[in-house]
């Protein structure tokens, strides 16, 4: 039995919820979302609040259940508030800059790295802090790692990028005699 599953989602004011088939719209003050379900699921809607129920009671159901649930719950989160990351870039020489819907990356390569940002997406670059902010969880968190991992924080000198709370342990480095 899923804990999270069995929870009742409640709908704020302002939030409303859709069902049509498979898919789920949330829509709220900042935008609109759309999710598609498999049907293992059943999602009843009320005026104030969602709850969700298996259909079968197989392993792969139960799984769904509690993964589902939280899905709602960031729609519902996303489209009151928008999601936040920040990512910090060290290192001399290394810059960031945004050119209309592209970001424009120096970190220490032969080349700049160009990456493109999706719709749905609002991102900011002041000095070596970039500001990732969208409605949508799974893609403001799936963006921004995939920005990380062009350049990871090493743990010698600390050059790189992480987000904002992460701590790169410092490793000591070769020892002279």
């Amino acid at each position: 039995m899923s804990r999270i599953g069995k929870q009742e989602i409640l709908i704020p004011k302002g939030v409303t919820i859709a069902k049509s088939g498979d898919t789920v719209t949330v829509s709220g003050p900042k935008g609109k979302l759309s999710k598609i379900f498999r049907d293992d699921i059943t999602i009843n809607l009320t005026p104030d609040k969602v709850t969700l129920n298996i259909k079968r009671n197989d392993k792969f159901s139960k799984s769904l259940w509690g993964t589902y649930a939280a899905h709602i719950k960031n729609m519902i989160k996303g489209v009151e508030t928008p999601y936040q990351k920040k990512l910090i870039l060290e290192g001399v020489g290394f810059k960031s800059e945004i050119k209309g819907k592209v970001f424009n990356f120096a970190l220490g390569f032969s080349h700049p790295v160009v990456v493109p940002i999706p719709e749905g997406i609002i991102a900011t670059a002041d000095k070596n802090v970039i500001t990732i902010t969208g409605i949508d969880k799974e893609l403001v968190g799936s963006f921004t790692a995939g920005i990380r991992s062009l350049k990871k924080g090493e743990p010698y000198k600390g050059k790189g990028m992480r987000y904002e709370n992460e701590v790169i342990r410092r490793k000591q480095g070769k020892k002279t005699v």
